[in-house]
């Protein structure tokens, strides 16, 4: 399937259903070394004047290792009937795991970043770490406290900024 540029706004509605109902899969690393994780939380929009993806990825995740010896991520949005494989990638870790091998995933180079994207999926952000933070629990509501984080397990946030945006020709038609 040909994969074209799109505009960032193209598919951020489709994006934010798609986190919402089964998860996106984030992928940090090379094509020769690279981890894949489902993310269900992450938000896209502008900040300083430049278009962003955030993500959420805890200390105790392999990915962890990975978005912090790059400096890039691609956040990748997967077509209808692969719940199951981001279903996977979300319950097993990596370190113990070729979630690639094992699910049949294609890693391919992306157009600007290292980070390689999952050819089977969609739509496809890559990302640029312009900036990350820990989470404070001290500045959390008690209600998100217990309900995200009753181990004490705080994100990083890693703000991407979003240097492109394709899909494939199709997109619409597989979500």
């Amino acid at each position: 399937m040909t994969k074209i540029e799109v505009p960032l706004t193209a598919h951020v509605e489709e994006t934010i259903n798609v986190l919402d109902s089964c998860g996106c899969l984030l992928v940090s690393g090379n094509l020769e070394k690279a981890n894949v994780m489902t993310i269900g939380w992450g938000l896209i929009g502008y900040l300083w004047s430049k278009p962003f993806f955030m993500v959420a990825v805890r200390p105790s995740r392999h990915t962890y290792n990975f978005m912090e010896a790059s400096e890039d991520f691609t956040v990748n949005v997967p077509k209808r009937g692969m719940e199951e494989i981001v279903d996977y990638c979300g319950s097993v870790s990596g370190r113990d795991h070729d979630k690639f091998k094992e699910k049949g995933l294609t890693l391919i180079p992306s157009k600007t970043v290292n980070s390689p994207i999952i050819s089977e999926c969609i739509i496809h952000f890559e990302c640029k770490v312009a900036y990350k933070m820990n989470v404070e629990p001290s500045k959390l509501p008690n209600d998100i406290l217990t309900s995200s984080y009753p181990s004490g397990d705080y994100h990083i946030l890693y703000f991407g900024e979003i240097v492109a945006t394709y899909a494939d020709e199709d997109a619409q038609d597989q979500l």
